[in-house]
Order: structure tokens, then sequence, then C-alpha cells
């Protein structure tokens, strides 16, 4: 899944593990510097993988798997240079929504809504999830499983883990990829996904993949590539176990007062909803925000106080856990909104 980090309430997209349509109209030339022209020996490379392999052969993974996985395989630079990419500009909140909350987006999830209706409501009624978030996610992840990345994923996670930056970290989602293929859901040479390892029409990291893919279709292969009753299921399963509400929205755009705290622009406030219309807080319109007894929420606004805001439910939060970035959150809650049917 993508991971996009907050610096100074901007938020910033690493192409680690986001959809590729994402990386492709923020990592531009215009808003990222060259990248370090440090290069790798491919037979320290070698030596590496050697290496691992007596690790993976602790971790279980089988003989014919490694031998699939590693046979002459090469470091591959460039998922070096793009893990060496920092983006230096920013893009405001108003101009992520522009692009993610496109015409184009919100026709097709609408159109996606309509043809797998009755697959949507049966994964629904399994996990307790509207259909509406599960397809908002596929949407913004993967614009509807149309651009999924087509990176070797045992090369890229090889080539991070040997570069050692995080070393641990790809290590890690290493040995998960390689039990995928051990497994069976997926064979070796059809493995791929984005440059840092995220996988499927959710994008996946191989450690979500392991605790959260679900083969619906009952084929007994967890295909988040290829099955979209697998790829359903297994988001909502995410979102389930992840601590969703299937019965309350994710939050709405509000409008806030005059003299409104900064302070109070926090996910970490949370206050009953009566509370909020105590202090001011109205719908865009300004009528009063609906008062649910009992249901509490944070105001979040991702460019400042002087940008967009918004109420954020608990499902907001659990959104979060997907993706740590407030820009993705409410983009994934408007999108919901306006391909619900």
């Amino acid at each position: 899944m993508g991971l996009l980090f907050n610096r100074k309430n901007k938020n910033f997209i690493a192409a680690a593990v986001t959809a590729v349509f994402a990386t492709a109209f923020l990592m531009t030339p215009s808003n990222a510097h060259a990248t370090s022209s440090k290069t790798y020996s491919q037979d320290a490379f070698v030596q590496w993988i050697a290496q691992f392999e007596q690790r993976a052969r602790g971790e279980g993974i089988s003989e014919i798997a490694l031998r699939d996985a590693f046979n002459n395989l090469t470091y591959n630079q460039k998922v070096i240079d793009l893990d060496g990419k920092q983006p230096e500009g920013t893009i405001t909140f108003v101009e992520y929504r522009e692009k993610i909350l496109s015409p184009t987006r919100i026709r097709k999830g609408r159109e996606m809504m309509a043809k797998h209706a009755d697959l949507l409501a049966r994964v629904s009624a399994e996990y307790n999830v509207q259909p509406q978030f599960i397809v908002a996610l596929w949407g913004i992840e993967t614009s509807y499983g149309d651009y999924t990345g087509g990176f070797d994923t045992i090369r890229s996670l090889a080539t991070l883990a040997y570069e050692g930056r995080r070393r641990d970290f790809f290590e890690k989602e290493l040995i998960n990829a390689l039990r995928i293929i051990d497994h069976g859901h997926i064979k070796r040479d059809d493995i791929k996904g984005s440059w840092a390892g995220a996988l499927g029409q959710n994008q996946f990291m191989p450690s979500s993949f392991a605790a959260y893919a679900q083969d619906f279709n009952g084929d007994g292969k967890k295909d988040i590539w290829g099955s979209l009753p697998d790829v359903f299921a297994s988001s909502a399963n995410y979102l389930s176990r992840s601590g969703w509400k299937g019965d309350e929205k994710w939050g709405r755009e509000v409008k806030l007062p005059a003299g409104f705290s900064p302070d109070m622009i926090s996910l970490k406030v949370s206050a009953p909803l009566s509370q909020w219309a105590a202090q001011g807080v109205t719908l865009p319109d300004g009528s009063p925000i609906p008062v649910v007894e009992g249901m509490k929420a944070s105001i979040v606004a991702p460019d400042g106080i002087n940008g967009p805001a918004y109420l954020a439910y608990d499902n907001y939060k659990t959104i979060m856990k997907w993706n740590r970035s407030t820009y993705f959150a409410t983009c994934v809650g408007l999108l919901s909104d306006l391909i619900s049917y």
C-alpha cells in the first residue's frame, strides 16, 4: 500500500509502496532532485543472495522456490535510484484532491460499483465493510486495477535488502514474497508490482498479503492480481481486522468558525459531535452538522486551518492504518461518497 510521509503539514509522496499513477504525477523533474550515482557490484549481490538463501531455508522456504526465485537474478539499479529519490517540492491537498478525484476516476468508480454489485454485496456482508470503500481504495491504489506495477517483485526486494538502507524491513518482505510463491498463490515469473514490492490490485506489501489476503473464490489461491473476489475480500478483510465500523461513514466536510484554534485540528483530539456543533462547526453551507448521540470525531485540515476541513470519524482513522496520510484517507472518503449507490 502507498506510503505518504507528512512533513510540516505537507504530504510528500514516497514512491516506496504507492500506486504507479500517483508516482507518475508526483515524482516529476520539477519536484524531484537527481538521485545518487552510487552503484553496486553484481558479484557482491550474488554473494549476498547466497547468504540470504541460508536464512530463507531456516524460515522454511523450499529449495524449488529458492532456485526459481534467485536463478540468474541481477540487482536493479533503477530500484536503487528510485529509493534514493525524495521529492523536494510539495503538493497541496487541494491539488492532490483535484488529481485523485478526476471525473474519469469518479465515472469509472460508479461503473465498477454497478458492474460488480453482486460480488461487492457478498464481500460486504462477509466483512461488514461498505462496498464504496472497497472500490474507492481500489480506484486510488491502482486506478481499478489498471496500474499495478511491472517490476519483478523478487528482484526489487532483493535489491533493496542488499542495498541495506532498510535491510531488516526488506529482508522480511522478501521472505514473505518467497512464501507467496512457495505456497502456490502465483508463479515466480508473474509476481510483479511496484518498484518497492507492493503487490496486486490493492498494492499489499508481502507482509500485508500474509496477514490479510483472502481466497474468496475458493480456488486455493489468494490472487490479488487477477481475481476480483480475492482483491475485494482482501481489502475488506484488512479494514475489518483494523477496526472498521460497517454502520458508520468516514466523515464529512465542514466549515470551521472564525477564531477556531489550530490546536484542535488533530486526529489526537476527539470530541462528541455535539461538542463540535457547540463550538460553531457547521456544514459547508452553514447549516448544523448532524449529531449522533455518543459518536465522536476529530477535525482534519490537510492544508491547514485556511484550507478545507473535515470531521473524521473512527473509520477515517482505520483508513489511516492502510496509509498514514490525511491526503490519502480524505480522498478515499470523498471518492467513496461520490461513487456510492
